[in-house]
């Protein structure tokens, strides 16, 4: 069993699993705002499918501070979310210190292996969002190619998946090319984060492709209705070799 630990220093709450590292932060005055940069990157998903009423379906493996699962539940109210999470334990810290909503009609909260869910399941999701990680920073079966066909076959025709990767893995590379195998090509990394987190992006259905002054204009309808800036994100997109068309293709 993990050993969940709570910490707090100016301003901001941080959830550990038995050690040091951070798996969830919470800052205290804004509960319902992304704080890890990592955390704001895989919500550039919004971007890249930016209906507004995009996703019907959300899947999130890994639940750490609730922090992906608020933000889709309180800016995505149409949205219905099923959050798989292995540890009870990490649930209720997530309810008695992070100000996890409730389950309702919206959120469904699932007590398992991701992998094992995604293997089994039978619904199919707009969005999937995988964030799962052990006191060790490590995913398991959550980068293999297995899981990744899995997860493809559960996305709609207008489906998105949104990893997060550790930079200084070693194997970061080869995750990044068994979830391109698994997309038939259509995956990307984005450029590092400065916290040491690649965040990955696959799809499914109608090509994506916008001019990244699209994608800055989409940034700033998306921080004007939430808060949320992803300007930064875009602004490293500019130079990038995979950019370099000033496109951004998926």
């Amino acid at each position: 069993m993990v050993e969940i630990l709570v910490s707090e220093e100016a301003g901001i709450r941080y959830l550990h699993f038995s050690s040091d590292w951070v798996q969830g932060a919470m800052r205290i005055a804004r509960p319902f705002a992304l704080e890890l940069d990592y955390t704001k990157e895989m919500m550039a998903s919004l971007l890249l499918r930016p209906e507004a009423n995009w996703p019907r379906k959300a899947l999130l493996i890994g639940l750490g501070a609730a922090s992906l699962t608020k933000f889709l539940h309180r800016h995505r109210p149409n949205s219905k979310l099923t959050v798989v999470e292995i540890e009870l334990a990490v649930v209720s810290a997530a309810r008695q210190h992070f100000k996890l909503p409730e389950e309702d009609q919206r959120l469904n909260i699932v007590i398992g292996d991701g992998a094992d869910y995604v293997a089994g399941c039978k619904k199919r999701f707009d969005l999937i969002m995988v964030d799962g990680f052990d006191d060790k920073a490590r995913t398991g079966m959550l980068e293999t190619a297995p899981f990744y066909a899995n997860c493809r076959a559960l996305l709609t025709e207008q489906g998105l998946l949104a990893t997060n990767l550790l930079s200084r893995s070693r194997n970061v590379m080869r995750s990044v090319e068994r979830l391109t195998e698994a997309f038939d090509g259509r995956a990307l990394a984005f450029p590092s984060c400065d916290s040491g987190n690649t965040v990955a992006f696959a799809a499914t259905g109608d090509t994506i492709d916008f001019r990244l002054a699209e994608l800055r204009a989409s940034a700033r309808t998306l921080n004007k209705a939430t808060g949320l800036n992803l300007l930064p994100t875009v602004t490293r997109l500019e130079g990038w070799h995979a950019c370099m068309g000033g496109r951004l293709v998926l």
